[in-house]
């Protein structure tokens, strides 16, 4: 079994000539959430060999990383933003629909409570609470996901990851000028995608005049 394990989660790359992805050993270990034979380890910090190395914690990375934990492959995951989830968890969906929720049960109450007998005097929107309770819900997900990287043994380095060659990713970290060495037998990047400006960034984008995909959705979720 090669790089098809991870079909649908991430971009598998196996250089030439690496051996295949899993042993026969790790075929039978379980797809279990919760680990077995994977061996506990706690985040990372000082670089490492790895049989696996995802550069990017979103949707496809950090499922791809817990699977290929899971599965018996010593594991690393690089992600810069400094929370977990990618763009869905931390300024897209979740959020988004966290404060459609909110606003959802005040039109209610403003529009057909009253009909129904429930009468509510003085009723307001505290946006200080709904951020509050929108970044609760963000947060209470994000660390989901870092519970799920301690519990099945998968190692989170926050910082930028760099390939330096075919099996080699080299990482900043956030705030810190020294660089750590990740030697990997396969590498996964799910790094997503970013918002490209204009050639020669002629028209650059201030997230206030020209705005991207991401600072619109920040905007729309009162981030």
């Amino acid at each position: 079994m090669k790089a098809a394990v991870f079909r649908n989660l991430a971009v598998a790359w196996r250089p030439a000539g690496s051996s295949p992805l899993l042993s026969q050993k790790n075929q039978g270990l379980s797809f279990s959430l919760l680990p077995s034979a994977v061996q506990r380890r706690g985040f990372a910090s000082a670089g490492g060999k790895y049989d696996v190395v995802v550069v990017g914690g979103g949707p496809g990375g950090y499922v791809a990383a817990i699977k290929a934990a899971q599965l018996g492959l010593k594991t690393a995951c690089v992600e810069k933003r400094g929370t977990l989830g990618g763009t869905c968890l931390n300024v897209g969906c979740i959020p988004s629909k966290a404060v459609l929720n909110i606003s959802n049960k005040y039109v209610d109450a403003r529009d057909h409570f009253e009909r129904l007998g429930i009468k509510i005097d003085g009723l307001s929107i505290d946006i200080d609470k709904m951020q509050k309770q929108k970044q609760k819900v963000v947060s209470t997900l994000t660390q989901g996901i870092e519970h799920l990287f301690r519990r099945n043994g998968v190692d989170y380095y926050v910082g930028e990851g760099k390939l330096t060659d075919s099996n080699s990713v080299e990482v900043t970290p956030n705030g810190k000028s020294e660089k750590q060495r990740l030697d990997a037998g396969h590498i996964i990047l799910a790094t997503g995608s970013e918002a490209s400006p204009l050639p020669g960034n002629v028209v650059p984008i201030d997230e206030k005049v020209i705005i991207s995909s991401t600072g619109k959705r920040s905007d729309l979720c009162f981030a």
